[in-house]
C-alpha cells in the first residue's frame, strides 16, 4: 500500500512555521515598543570594536588588503573540497590518489604563482 502525501498532513510543519515567524515579530515589536529611549550624544556617536572613530570612513584603503582577502578565500574554499575526497578516500582507489596529486599540484603551482607576483607583500 502505498502512502500518500496530502494537504493535511503538512498542518503540523505550516503552524510550526506560522508560530516561529509570529513570534519573531512579536519579539522585534514588542522590544521596540516596550525598551527604553533614551537618546544621547554618545549613544548616537558611530563606535567600531571599543576605538574611538578617527577621520572620514571613505578613505581608501589598500588594494592589496583585498587582494590578500580574495586570496585568503580562494584557497580556503580550495581546502573545502578535499573533505569528500578524504571522507572516500577507500572508495576511490589509486585513481582518487592521482586526481588529487594532481589537485594539489595545480593549488600549488596557483599559491607559487601568487607568491612569485608579490601579491602577499604589504610593502
Amino acid at each position: 500500500m502505498e502512502a500518500q502525501s496530502l494537504p493535511v498532513n503538512y498542518l503540523p510543519i505550516i503552524f510550526q512555521i506560522i508560530v516561529a515567524v509570529a513570534f519573531a515579530v512579536g519579539t522585534m515589536f514588542a522590544t521596540h515598543k516596550l525598551g527604553p529611549k533614551r537618546k544621547t550624544k554618545d549613544k548616537l556617536t558611530p563606535f567600531e570594536s571599543g576605538i574611538e572613530v578617527i577621520g572620514n570612513a571613505r578613505t581608501p584603503i589598500s588594494i592589496k588588503y583585498f587582494l590578500v582577502a580574495i586570496l585568503f578565500v580562494l584557497f580556503d574554499v580550495e581546502v573545502i573540497f578535499m573533505y569528500p575526497w578524504a571522507v572516500n578516500f577507500k572508495a576511490l582507489g589509486s585513481t582518487g590518489m592521482i586526481e588529487m596529486f594532481i589537485f594539489m599540484a595545480t593549488l600549488l603551482a596557483g599559491f607559487i604563482y601568487v607568491i612569485k607576483k608579490g601579491a602577499l607583500n604589504w610593502d
